[in-house]
Parts: structure tokens; sequence; C-alpha cells
């Protein structure tokens, strides 16, 4: 079984993915969640998406390409955390805002400028959270061009990282998440339907 249908199978069984009605951090009504901070619970399933996380870097742009992981508190930081480790390379990240103690830093690490850095995060919907960690980067004269989500939720991540010079790559996305689900009759018709009419919306 390759991993991404094995994934699908253990996010519906471990109720990392539900379908429904949900409300998301940005507002906006979907027809499911995706919530990946279950996964380090079942570190088996954990490491495996680590390790395809880190096959895809290297297929996709090579380790040797960047110098840095960065992410962004929280879930993602606990995947870049786990990639940093697997793949011997440093590990910063960008906090949503200064915090106003210390240094008021807003990038977290010891990084020189001028670094390669390859920026991670669970789930890419809008891309707003990756745009902030982005624009810190380049404010701090770090060289951003590559990112990457564990599931793409089709939702203009995409494009508008594009509009910042940044490729976004995903594990996999909740179209092809869905369709081995159906495929393996753990949904219905209907709720691929509600998430291709929710994706047309976007």
């Amino acid at each position: 079984m390759d991993f991404v249908k094995e994934f699908a199978i253990f996010l519906q069984k471990s109720g990392a993915i539900k379908f429904g009605n949900f409300r998301l951090s940005s507002g906006k009504d979907s027809a499911y969640y995706i919530d990946l901070r279950l996964v380090p619970s079942f570190p088996h399933q954990f490491r495996k998406m680590i390790k395809s996380l880190q096959s895809l870097i290297s297929d996709k742009i090579g380790l040797d390409s960047f110098d840095y992981i960065a992410s962004v508190p929280t879930s993602g930081l606990v995947i870049a955390s786990a990639l940093s480790i697997e793949a011997v390379k440093p590990l910063i990240y960008i906090r949503q805002k200064p915090k106003d103690y210390g240094t008021s830093s807003l990038i977290e690490g010891k990084i020189p400028e001028g670094s390669r850095v390859v920026l991670v995060d669970d789930v890419g919907t809008t891309g707003h959270s990756l745009l902030h960690a982005v624009k810190a980067l380049k404010e701090a004269k770090m060289k951003i061009e590559h990112a990457f989500v564990i599931v793409n939720r089709l939702e203009d991540a995409r494009k508008n990282l594009e509009q910042e010079g940044v490729k976004l790559y995903e594990i996999t996305d909740i179209l092809a998440l869905a369709n081995i689900l159906h495929s393996e009759e753990m949904i219905d018709s209907q709720t691929i339907d509600r998430i291709n009419s929710q994706m047309s919306k976007s």
C-alpha cells in the first residue's frame, strides 16, 4: 500500500480528518476539517509522514539546495522539528507577532543573512500563515523559494505563494484523500460533491 492511501485511511480512522460542517480559523465554512496535530500521538504514522515529506523535498528540490528548515507555530513546527532531526538540518521558526520582551524577534533561532530556507507547514489553505513567514524571512534577507505542506486544501495557497515567488509542494491534497476514502467506501458520494463544490467557490 502506498503512503498516501495508508495515510488517508489512517486520518479517517484516527479522527484527524472529519467530514460535516465546520468553521475554519479564517471564518470560512468547510465540508471537512483536517487536524494533523493528532498525528504525533501515533508515532509510527508520524514517522512515516515525516519520511514521506523528506522524500518529497529530496525529489523536488534536493536536500542540498537549502540550509535551514523554517516553520510557523504550532502544528507546522512539530512537523518541521521532526524533519530537521531526520534531515540533519538546522531549524528556525517565525512567530505570528514579535514577542513583547527580550529581543522582540519575529524569527526564533540562529541564522545568518542570505541563508537558503525551506518553509514547512502542516496544511495549506489560503497560504496566509505561510505568506506571513515568507515576508518575515525576506525582510531578514533570507532566500526563500520553496514551501512544503502535508495536505493542500486546494484553496489558493499555491497561487498566493507564487505571487511572492515561492513554489508550493504537498504530499497529497484533499481531493486525493477524499477519492481514496470514497473508493474504500469510508465516505459517500455526497461528501465528495460537497468538497468539489467548496473548492469551486474558493
